[in-house]
């Protein structure tokens, strides 16, 4: 009997009009390869998008890779080309021979593929992403509807090619997506994240560009498996009650010669003008945002890896490369806007349509812009008009100003106080995640214990101090890999990160303690459910610069399990050193630097002190951690000191 034809995969008058509009959400279903019937013969249908082409053909395993009565047909005039080939199959490879204007015939991946092969072969593959059995649908209808503002999101930022290696003797020691998701899910449950943030899964050439220069958007990286692989990691991720997060890089790509570069000939994915069509520093093709096709073929994209892989977020890469015409162009190399200003209109509407479009399509799934300047308005409301409408922002400012002050010798932290409070000033303006992402552990940068100052024991405990800042200050939270247990060396994709350090005391000793913090956080709805509301923080005292001891609170929306953080930032012990506090009533020990010998409870005493009427004691250690939980029904007001 012969096969019913299927008709879904085929590209109508229709679907060619909204690509042309830039508004079909799900033309991931009709451009690339897709399993069809076709007068009741089994095989493959092919679609492209190539305007400027003269003859495509599709070739490839199936024809002996001859193009020869292969040539595509266009569906309308925007440019797409078909063709059904009876016989091709999943598995097989394949690629597009593109015959330019001036003649030149050009093979190019396909730019829609689900799935390609492993550097440095780079021929698409026939892939089927049906079928795979998910069990995660009471995980999906919670996620559409939390407040992601008001939930906990400790993210733990991690490069799967070398989190952990195989030691089999193969070339790469790549584990599988099945393989790493028992290990990596339980060790980050442990550890209290909420979620992963997963660097480098579309797939990408160049090991070096740890997975920022894209050539296949839409299919997971070979390096770890296939697409079903991935879906199987994603779902296994969530039965432990981990989220997943993904980069996400629509700002470039880069020039190789099979991919999105001159695709069919001329700049078609990109810019034309080099002006705006190049990064000099990078050495990448930037998008051109102005075609309504180079806009679907992303915002589609974002919503791909959520609606065919149930990805919970995309954190976007390089937004603010996106956003300024003249990043990193010298004066005279880069064209200013219509109004003569230096914004990239067509990036805004692209960035505002896709958050609009996701917050409505998929609202389980968070955008988060790595934007490092001072543009207003990136998080927010994606349908008010004047802001671009990520769910979060990165906060590189904090993480600036943080880093900057913890790598200084505790002397001189009196004279740089305000680092640590500046950020307070403008944490409200968006909903920030605090961030110590991998770009802070490379390029000579230092891992994060080797950022500390001091001998070894210091860094160590300034280490441990800055977690705990990091744990009470208001913000979603990310931190990298290896740094939850203090490695040594600078991170690289090339090996695995130093599991053996945790046969050291010291760094056993760290892992426990970030751990701690992570726990805390996420048990503690005054750490996350206030974050982007000022009534969820009070100072006690930022301005105690001698000392350079930081005393504030976080409260939460119903008054219980509210936090008192009392951090020293210098190696001078300071017993007995008295904190105002908002309430009289018990103050228990949940976190600190020397929990076997700081006070369990603190006695409250009466009399003015840092603007309240009470006050408590507190043994402050060198480099001293000592954050107390208290309830009270009603917080005094501080009085202005």
């Amino acid at each position: 009997m012969a096969k019913k034809d299927s008709t879904d995969v085929f590209m109508t008058e229709l679907d060619a009009y909204l690509f042309g509009e830039g508004t079909h959400y799900e033309i991931y279903n009709k451009m690339g390869a897709h399993k069809a019937v076709k007068d009741g013969q089994e095989g493959v249908y092919f679609a492209v998008w190539a305007p400027h082409a003269k003859d495509i053909f599709v070739v490839g395993d199936f024809n002996d890779w001859k193009a020869y009565g292969y040539d595509m047909k266009p569906v309308s005039d925007g440019g797409i080309y078909e063709l059904f080939i009876p016989g091709a199959k999943v598995g097989q490879m394949y690629k597009f021979l593109i015959v330019t204007p001036q003649g030149e015939a050009i093979y190019k991946a396909d730019p829609y593929a689900n799935e390609a092969q492993l550097r440095p072969d780079n021929a698409s593959i026939i892939t089927d992403l049906t079928g795979f059995h998910w069990t995660d649908k009471s995980w999906v209808e919670k996620k559409k509807k939390e407040n992601h503002l008001e939930s906990p999101m400790a993210i733990y930022e991690c490069h799967l090619g070398s989190w952990k290696k195989k030691e089999d003797g193969t070339k790469d020691g790549f584990m599988n997506y099945r393989e790493i998701a028992p290990e990596l899910a339980d060790y980050v449950k442990d550890m209290g994240y909420t979620h992963v943030e997963l660097m480098g899964i579309a797939e990408y050439p160049f090991d070096g560009s740890w997975g920022y220069q894209v050539t296949g958007y839409y299919a997971p990286t070979k390096r770890y498996g296939t697409p079903k692989d991935f879906m199987y990691f994603v779902d296994y991720m969530h039965s432990k009650g981990i989220g997943v997060i993904l980069d996400w890089v629509p700002a470039h790509f880069p020039k190789d010669a099979f991919g999105l570069a001159e695709f069919d000939g001329q700049c078609l994915y990109e810019y034309a003008d080099s002006r705006k069509g190049e990064h000099p520093d990078w050495g990448t093709k930037v998008f051109d945002y102005s075609k309504n096709e180079v806009s679907n073929f992303l915002i589609a994209n974002g919503m791909y890896w959520v609606d065919k892989f149930h990805v919970d977020g995309l954190r976007v890469d390089a937004v603010a490369s996106m956003l300024y015409l003249d990043y990193g162009r010298t004066e005279g190399n880069w064209i200013p806007n219509k109004y003569g200003g230096n914004g990239n209109l067509e990036a805004m509407s692209f960035l505002k349509h896709f958050n609009s479009m996701m917050r409505k399509r998929f609202p389980q799934a968070v955008t988060i812009a790595e934007e490092s300047t001072a543009w207003p308005m990136v998080s927010g409301d994606p349908d008010n008009g004047e802001c671009l409408g990520f769910t979060f922002k990165w906060n590189m400012g904090w993480m600036h100003d943080f880093l900057e002050y913890m790598k200084l010798d505790p002397y001189f932290r009196k004279f740089n106080h305000s680092k640590m409070t500046f950020s307070l000033m403008y944490a409200y303006s968006e909903h920030f995640v605090l961030v110590l992402s991998h770009d802070e552990v490379v390029h000579l940068k230092c891992s994060m214990l080797g950022k500390m100052p001091g001998d070894r024991e210091s860094k160590f405990a300034n280490l441990k101090l800055a977690y705990a800042y990091m744990c009470g200050h208001p913000g979603k939270k990310l931190l990298f890999m290896g740094q939850e247990f203090a490695q040594w060396n600078e991170w690289s994709e090339e090996r695995a990160l130093d599991w053996y350090l945790l046969d050291d005391p010291s760094h056993k000793e760290m892992q426990q303690f970030t751990k701690k913090c992570m726990k805390l956080y996420s048990s503690y709805p005054c750490l996350y459910a206030t974050d982007y509301k000022p009534e969820g923080f009070a100072w006690i005292n930022a301005n105690d610069v001698d000392n350079s001891v930081y005393s504030f609170i976080r409260i939460s929306p119903d008054g219980k399990k509210n936090l008192l953080f009392v951090l020293n930032f210098t190696p001078v012990a300071r017993k007995q050193f008295r904190v105002g506090v908002p309430a009289d009533c018990k103050y228990r020990l949940v976190l600190g630097s020397h929990e076997k010998i700081q006070a369990k409870q603190l006695t409250v005493d009466k009399g003015d002190c840092d603007g309240y009427s009470h006050s408590v004691l507190v043994d402050l250690p060198e480099y001293g951690i000592a954050v107390y939980e208290f309830t009270a029904k009603q917080l005094e007001n501080k009085t202005r000191i």
